[in-house]
């Protein structure tokens, strides 16, 4: 099995320890989004890199859609500029906790979902619903709450990690299982 996996989207979140006025931000700044009446916080779109962050009033952020690390940085500090517009100065470095990081690939082998469905543990399979087998790692030392989507051409999805580490880790231990009940 030739197994490769990248990460895709890490969603992290960070508090900027300061109260935002987001209607003030909503009506300054173009790329926003923000209805209150169906949800509390502002959506702003970063073009580059490429994502976006939930804003609270309270300060509290949400941001998803980067690649590695370095991008969720730029992100936040593209947050900090655009309030900075508003007259907002934010002194603190934000503290980043990483919530969940998707990683998508390939095993390199086509897969067999009817058979694994039936020998595998912890397993989601409604192939009359989505194509893919959800199979959970679980609680895996080394693997974070792991869980990935299977498909049958041997392309795969993993989420719940929250590191690089973590993801190859659960990669490891799937190759394992999948070995196991070939």
């Amino acid at each position: 099995m030739k197994k490769e996996i990248e990460v895709v989207n890490i969603v992290v979140s960070s508090s900027l320890e300061h109260d935002v006025p987001l209607e003030k931000m909503a009506a300054t700044l173009s790329n926003t989004e923000y209805n209150p009446e169906q949800f509390p916080g502002l959506v702003l779109r970063i073009k580059d890199p490429k994502t976006s962050a939930l804003i609270f009033s309270s300060g509290k952020i949400v941001c998803t859609g980067a690649r590695n690390l370095d991008d969720v940085d730029k992100a936040i500090q593209k947050i900090i500029k655009s309030l900075e517009k508003i007259g907002i100065k934010i002194t603190i470095k934000p503290e980043i906790n990483i919530q969940n990081i998707v990683a998508s690939g390939s095993i390199g082998i086509d897969l067999n979902l009817n058979s694994l469905a039936m020998k595998l543990d912890n397993i989601e399979y409604e192939p009359e619903q989505f194509p893919g087998l959800v199979y959970k790692l679980g609680g895996t030392k080394g693997a974070g709450k792991a869980t990935f989507l299977l498909f049958s051409n041997g392309k795969i999805v993993c989420t719940g990690t929250k590191s690089e580490e973590e993801v190859h880790t659960a990669l490891d231990r799937l190759i394992e299982n999948l070995k196991k009940v070939q």
